[in-house]
């Protein structure tokens, strides 16, 4: 086990009652679970997010916390949240990382893998990737 851990399961659901096909916007729905898998106390401070759609077009979105928290996670706590995002393109793809602190001052980072929105396979369905 690591020290410094934490580990993310993503949930994406594409939201077809809030999407607007014929203009070029699908909205998705995405649940993330944060596991703290480490040996210490540690606190989620901030996020970057890489969201890419079909065409290539690349938005990276920073910010302090998640759904204006910064969880605080001992060994074995789980901080889950549910977020969105609009693509241009029925397809598209999300990956990240969370800057965290331990309680002892070390700085770490938590990679969210990289996962698929699939407006034309997941018509209101969802999975779990981790």
């Amino acid at each position: 086990m690591a020290k410094y851990e934490f580990t993310v399961g993503v949930r994406p659901q594409y939201l077809p009652d809030q999407s607007a096909p014929e203009e070029g916007m699908y909205v998705f729905a995405y649940t993330i679970t944060i596991t703290n898998t480490g040996e210490v106390t540690a606190q989620l401070i901030a996020r970057t997010w890489n969201v890419n759609d079909a065409s290539g077009h690349n938005e990276k979105v920073k910010g302090l916390g998640v759904v204006g928290q910064q969880p605080l996670l001992k060994p074995g706590q789980s901080f889950e949240y549910t977020s969105g995002t609009r693509l241009r393109t029925p397809t598209g793809t999300m990956h990240g990382n969370f800057f965290c602190v331990a309680e002892d001052g070390e700085k770490f980072d938590a990679d969210i893998p990289m996962f698929v929105l699939d407006a034309l396979s997941d018509a209101g369905g969802s999975r779990t990737l981790h």
